[in-house]
């Protein structure tokens, strides 16, 4: 199993709080890499996104997402502390999560029949990065 070199890709957002597919972008990278079996952590290195895998097939998904964690996470609330503004953002990208790990198998990400990958912008719009660190062969 061979360790690659980190990649680091750019995925700019439109507004404050979206959710954006990034399944081909970092099958791309798997193609140049030229990667047959192994692993590929994806990393959003920001405090306000996260990343995470789920439907990709019914964009009402994403929607009904972003719905929800607004709901239960409010923009603004009496206790928040943060100077910034923006402390729901960060609550949203712990809950989330920064990183996932997932399966390469045959040259091809290995996710089910409905998923895919997305980057979670709470704080935007932004220019943000995502790495990713591959091991395989």
């Amino acid at each position: 199993m061979q360790t690659y070199p980190l990649v680091v890709e750019q995925v700019i957002t439109a507004r404050r709080c979206q959710l954006i597919d990034i399944t081909r972008l970092i099958q791309a990278v798997i193609d140049r890499l030229q990667i047959q079996d192994g692993l590929v952590v994806v990393h959003v290195p920001h405090t306000t996104a996260a990343v995470t895998v789920n439907e990709n097939a019914d964009p009402d998904v994403q929607h009904d997402l972003l719905e929800k964690l607004a709901r239960e996470i409010p923009q603004q609330e009496s206790y928040y502390q943060h100077s910034e503004g923006n402390s729901d953002s960060h609550l949203k990208s712990s809950l989330v999560g920064c990183a996932q790990t997932l399966i390469i198998e045959r040259g091809r990400l290995a996710l089910g029949t409905w998923q895919g990958i997305y980057f979670c912008e709470f704080d935007g719009p932004r220019q943000r990065e995502v790495w990713l660190k591959v091991l395989g062969a």
